[in-house]
């Protein structure tokens, strides 16, 4: 799917995963995406959403205050607990870093081949709905705007309850819809 991309869609998905690995999520959800597509300093998409008064700052005001931000390692309380039950999380570091390579429990996300994060069932879906939606448009390249058409579309995740809480959803997409009609 992403061979259809346009350069400022895979320029979405790229600050997508770098949005949630700056918020220390593991995963990347709707909301990164719609970040992502607030990166975007032009065309129909960031017009859509600047007149909608939804910056990146608020959008990511908004994922922190829903879902929080996550955490790279272990806490005090989380060792005292641990070292309760016998477990020494220094040895366990000694011992991982001895077989694997030192700072591999510091590699970002875990240390997942690639450093990748997976994206969630809902995030795919819009992704699917965007390539939809280029399709219906009949436009041959998904673009920024596709992607902000598909997170509309895909109304329950978090990218969808903030983007509603500036302006319907329907009248969201009628104005991306209209922009569009514009730059043709």
């Amino acid at each position: 799917m992403f061979e259809r991309f346009t350069s400022s869609a895979r320029e979405v998905v790229k600050t997508a995963l770098r949005e949630a690995g700056e918020l220390r999520h593991q995963y990347v959800g709707t909301e990164h995406l719609l970040l992502g597509v607030l990166g975007q300093s032009s065309g129909a998409a960031a017009t859509v959403l600047a007149e909608a008064h939804l910056s990146p700052d608020f959008v990511r005001a908004e994922v922190v205050r829903r879902v929080g931000c996550g955490t790279d390692q272990l806490g005090a309380q989380e060792a005292d607990a641990l070292s309760v039950l016998g477990i020494d999380l220094d040895a366990v570091r000694a011992k991982v870093e001895g077989s694997f390579g030192e700072g591999v429990l510091d590699q970002p996300h875990g240390g997942r081949p690639g450093g990748r994060l997976p994206f969630t069932p809902r995030a795919k879906k819009a992704l699917e709905l965007s390539l939809r939606e280029a399709k219906q448009l009949g436009h041959h390249q998904l673009g920024s705007e596709h992607v902000l058409l598909g997170l509309i579309r895909e109304a329950d995740g978090i990218a969808g309850q903030i983007l509603a809480t500036k302006s319907s959803l329907g009248e969201l997409r009628e104005r991306l819809l209209a922009e569009l009609d514009k730059a043709a």
